[in-house]
C-alpha cells in the first residue's frame, strides 16, 4: 500500500478545442505531487506554439512546489512561442501570487467563459491523470 494520502494526489482531465489544451487541476498541487504534473504539463509545452489553459478552481490547496510547476509551464509555452493562461477566481490564490512576487506573471482569468472556452464548448477528456 501506498504511504502518500490519494486525497492529496493531484488529479487533472485534458480538454481540447481547436489548439487549445484545457487542463482542469483538482485536489492538490505540493511537493508530493509536483513532479507527475510538471511531467504531464512539460508534454503538452514541447510542442512549437503551445496553447494551454490551466483550470485551477478545483485546487483546494498550492505550495511553493506548485507555483514553480505553474511557473515552468509558463516558461516554457513562452520560449516556444506559446500560451498559457490561469483560470481562478480564488482571492486567496491571487494573495499568494502577491506575496511571492509573481503578480503580473501570469495571464488569469475568472472563468473558462471569459476565455470563449465555456464547458459546452470543449471536447471530451483526452487523458485522465
Amino acid at each position: 500500500m501506498s504511504d502518500i494520502d490519494p486525497r492529496s494526489s493531484p488529479h487533472h482531465t485534458v480538454r481540447t478545442v481547436g489548439d487549445t489544451a484545457v487542463v482542469e487541476l483538482r485536489g492538490e498541487i505540493d511537493i508530493l505531487t509536483a513532479p507527475p504534473l510538471a511531467a504531464r504539463l512539460d508534454a503538452l509545452t514541447a510542442g512549437p506554439h503551445p496553447d494551454l489553459v490551466l483550470d485551477l478552481r478545483p485546487v483546494a490547496f498550492i505550495d511553493c512546489a506548485g507555483l514553480g510547476v505553474l511557473r515552468r509551464a509558463r516558461n516554457r509555452a513562452l520560449a516556444r512561442h506559446g500560451r498559457l493562461r490561469l483560470v481562478t477566481d480564488s482571492r486567496s490564490f491571487r494573495r499568494v501570487l502577491r506575496c511571492v512576487g509573481l503578480t503580473g506573471v501570469f495571464e488569469l482569468h475568472p472563468s473558462l467563459t471569459a476565455l470563449a472556452l465555456a464547458p459546452e464548448a470543449v471536447a471530451a477528456p483526452a487523458a485522465t491523470g
